[in-house]
């Protein structure tokens, strides 16, 4: 199994994810910035959440048909932009939006940033449901809001759930937003309709604003579909406001595609007003361009990647089962992410990283940053050639094996 996943023929497909692409000297944080996070150069990078793939050739010829005109003044947006989203957004995620519910924003994290800070108040709280994506936690703290945890609680089949009971019991009356990531970053998950409803309903009634994080939404594994949390009922689209964008999906996160969506008026007139007031809602040249080649052009291209990371994942559960059984990979259901059980080892958190780093040369994202409750675990990017993977996992195996 093993042989037949890593030697697999790829030739009907038309794009080529096995191509190994230097990127040191590129300024790429997950190579160049080894040394600053890791202390050591001399490292396999299975971190950062970009992919190795080429950015799609569509992608590359309409910024360089931009690139061929010598001025780059002032722009405007182009009158394609909102269309191309509010299209993608109906085909691939069944949600009609307006356009006039779009807003560009300069990244989802400062999309978030701002968001608590145009719509909360000193001394308001914000709820986080670890383990979650790190700067949730980081950007509240750093911005004077207390934050509250709900953690997410473990599924009798080894996965995660909403711990709907706790929420109850730590929302008080000065928790004025949760922040959720939708898929789940990082463990994968893609949520239910049912707890998104249970979470909307619980959210509009005591006027908590949900702000869904769904960067990885056009990243769904398995034939599964994503379901934005605002579009599962009128509840939820009054208490939230979503971002997205292609960023992820087509490896361009070096130039800020994001956008916010927010069907309630009386929250896109604060936030949008703050923003349009800040002039923070003002993209670049390139990003509408990237932005609507992606949206227009990229489903092909969609399709064969998640094929192939579909393919990586299964390679690293195979893997694992046979040669490191004491490593279990939580399979995700969105993402090129993979949430790696390394409990089974017996080791600290500090000597699990040790493992990882400096015996099996490997730079990994540390499960301890998503919070306590990633202690135990590390998180593997496998959006890479597949030989990348085998020979991160060889690594792996060695370390263990010494």
């Amino acid at each position: 199994m093993i042989c037949w996943l890593f030697f697999a023929n790829f030739a009907y497909m038309n794009y080529d994810f096995d191509r190994r692409i230097e990127r040191r000297g590129s300024g790429a944080i997950k190579y160049d910035g080894l040394g600053q996070w890791f202390g050591s150069e001399e490292l396999l990078p299975m971190w950062v959440a970009d992919m190795e793939f080429a950015t799609p050739d569509f992608i590359v010829k309409a910024l360089r048909q931009r690139l061929e005109h010598p001025i780059f003044g002032y722009t405007m947006e182009p009158e394609r932009y909102r269309k191309a989203i509010v299209e993608w957004t109906l085909s691939h995620h069944n949600w009609a939006i307006e356009p006039d519910w779009i807003s560009y924003i300069p990244g989802i994290v400062k999309g978030i940033a701002m968001a608590m800070l145009s719509l909360l108040k000193a001394g308001d709280k914000v709820i986080i449901q670890p383990p979650v994506y790190h700067p949730f936690r980081n950007v509240a703290a750093h911005n004077g809001f207390e934050i509250v945890e709900n953690p997410l609680q473990r599924t009798e089949e080894g996965g995660y759930e909403m711990d709907f009971e706790n929420l109850e019991q730590v929302a008080d009356h000065r928790c004025k937003m949760l922040v959720l990531a939708n898929p789940h970053n990082p463990v994968g998950i893609m949520w239910s309709r049912e707890s998104l409803l249970r979470l909307a309903d619980f959210c509009h009634e005591r006027g908590i604003i949900v702000i869904s994080d769904e960067i990885h939404c056009d990243m769904a594994l398995w034939g599964k579909q994503h379901i934005p949390f605002a579009s599962v009922s009128d509840k939820a689209a009054e208490c939230s406001i979503t971002f997205a964008a292609p960023s992820k999906t087509f490896n361009i996160a070096g130039i800020v595609t994001s956008y916010a969506i927010v069907p309630s008026e009386e929250l896109r007139n604060k936030f949008f007003g703050w923003m349009g007031g800040n002039e923070l809602n003002q993209p670049d040249i390139f990003a509408p361009i990237a932005t609507i080649a992606a949206f227009e052009q990229g489903e092909e291209w969609r399709r064969e990647m998640i094929d192939y990371v579909e393919g990586n994942i299964n390679f690293v559960e195979e893997f694992c089962r046979e040669y490191i059984p004491q490593i279990v990979p939580i399979r995700p259901e969105a993402s090129f992410l993979v949430w790696l059980d390394c409990r089974a080892l017996g080791l600290s958190q500090e000597a699990l990283v040790d493992l990882f780093v400096n015996k099996a040369k490997l730079a990994l994202n540390d499960g301890a940053m998503f919070g306590a409750q990633g202690e135990g675990f590390m998180r593997l990017n496998v959006g890479t050639p597949r030989e990348i993977v085998h020979q991160a996992l060889r690594q792996l195996q060695e370390a263990l094996d010494l």
